[in-house]
């Protein structure tokens, strides 16, 4: 069965089945629409492979987890606009210092927002 074809009937059963779980998470689309709309919660076997996407691991942090996604940090660190968002919208506060340093380093119009938000 694909991840499409899990996740799908999944979300029409309206009920966690862990039995497709393992398809799901091959996709990260669907491992994070699961968590969504399926799970309302977090995901743990979909989380390695959103972890490996910037923008879903954003929204998963802020959506899903409504809180820090430490896995998907370094994947969120690689744009400066999404470690922006996360600082502000998720965090609420400053970056951990691998990501605050490369915000820093970065030097664009999302840093300079940074830095006014932190201060």
């Amino acid at each position: 069965m694909t991840p499409q074809e899990a996740y799908y009937k999944a979300k029409k059963s309206g009920l966690r089945i862990p039995k497709l779980e393992l398809a799901i998470s091959k996709n990260v689309f669907h491992s994070y629409y699961y968590a969504i709309n399926v799970i309302k919660g977090k995901f743990i076997l979909g989380e390695p492979l959103i972890s490996k996407n910037t923008a879903y691991s954003y929204w998963y942090a802020k959506i899903v987890i409504k809180g820090k996604f430490i896995l998907g940090e370094p994947a969120i660190n690689k744009n400066a606009e999404y470690s922006c968002w996360y600082a502000k919208y998720v965090i609420k506060g400053k970056l951990p210092d691998f990501m605050h340093n490369q915000m820093i380093l970065e030097n664009n119009e999302y840093t300079k927002e940074y830095v006014k938000f932190i201060q």
